[in-house]
């Protein structure tokens, strides 16, 4: 029978909430070792999943984008939402601001082979374990592999 996310999920779970400072955060990835956290809101609810990644991309410098004027006109030959975007990722202060929320998660009955596709597919590290709107517990890479061989 094929173990669950219930079965290697690990619950000790260390998280971060939306107005966590970018410092703070930075402080937490370098005491703790770990890569990603899920991002929990005050009822203990999923936010948002923030990475080193997204702390890192934080620092890219921003692509300004081609405009062209014709007359008192100025028309963006990009994306100018997406300019916008990156103008708020420099600019931000809080995890709120750089976490992804459109997180992908599952539940405590989801079979590993599932979870392993998911992170496969969605190159994630991290699959937050959500039961009754909270957060239960996380799936991280490592999880799998202690579930193969035990």
């Amino acid at each position: 029978m094929q173990k669950t996310a219930a079965e290697v999920m690990s619950t000790d779970v260390v998280t971060v909430k939306p107005e966590t400072s970018i410092a703070d955060l930075a402080r937490l990835f370098v005491e703790t070792g770990y890569g990603t956290f899920p991002v929990v809101d005050e009822a203990g609810a999923v936010y948002g999943v923030v990475s080193e990644s997204d702390l890192l991309r934080q620092k890219q410098p921003v692509k300004i984008p081609r405009v062209t004027a014709l007359f008192d006109w100025v028309f963006y030959l990009e994306s100018e939402t997406k300019f916008q975007e990156e103008v708020q990722r420099i600019t931000a202060d809080t995890v709120g601001d750089i976490c992804t929320k459109e997180v992908i998660s599952c539940g405590p009955e989801t079979p590993v082979s599932e979870i392993a596709t998911l992170m496969t597919r969605d190159r994630i590290h991290l699959v937050p374990v959500i039961e009754g709107g909270k957060l239960a517990g996380v799936v991280a890479r490592v999880d799998l592999l202690r579930g193969m061989v035990n």
